[in-house]
């Protein structure tokens, strides 16, 4: 297996992140203009928790989500590539962390039920941990 095939499930994950942004700044920007909120109004995180509902600010809280445990999910398939240990069991989780982050994005940017959300999240982080600890146990 080419070790740089690896970067396909990366590249994914650089997609979501991009669309979500898209949808958070549609959003937002269409909840502003529609209110006519000065933008000068939203200088601090209570500001704008004041300002604009939950659900017209779940991308950018999903956004924000996107670098935070997906930060381990890049560092661990780098480090996979390097050290030339991507193999098929490694190449699968990584697109398994994946389909469950784009879950937990559409359930977070949608209707966003904390259960539904919750369990796409846990099976995403049992994923990476999963590939952490097989990528640690082989750099031994």
């Amino acid at each position: 297996m080419s070790q740089s095939v690896i970067f396909q499930p990366v590249l994914a994950m650089l997609i979501l992140t991009g669309v979500v942004w898209l949808v958070l700044f549609a959003r937002r920007m269409s909840y502003l203009v529609s209110q006519k909120i000065d933008a000068e109004q939203l200088k601090t995180p209570s500001q704008v928790a004041a300002l604009i509902p939950a659900e017209v600010e779940a991308p950018a809280n999903n956004f924000k989500n996107l670098f935070e445990v997906p930060i381990v999910f890049y560092v661990v398939c780098i480090v996979a590539f390097l050290l030339g240990q991507v193999d098929g069991l490694l190449f699968n989780c990584a697109w398994a962390f994946v389909i469950l982050r784009v879950i937990h994005s559409l359930v977070h940017c949608t209707y966003n039920r904390v259960q539904h959300r919750f369990m796409a999240y846990l099976g995403s982080s049992i994923v990476v941990w999963v590939m952490v600890g097989k990528v640690a146990l082989g750099a031994f």
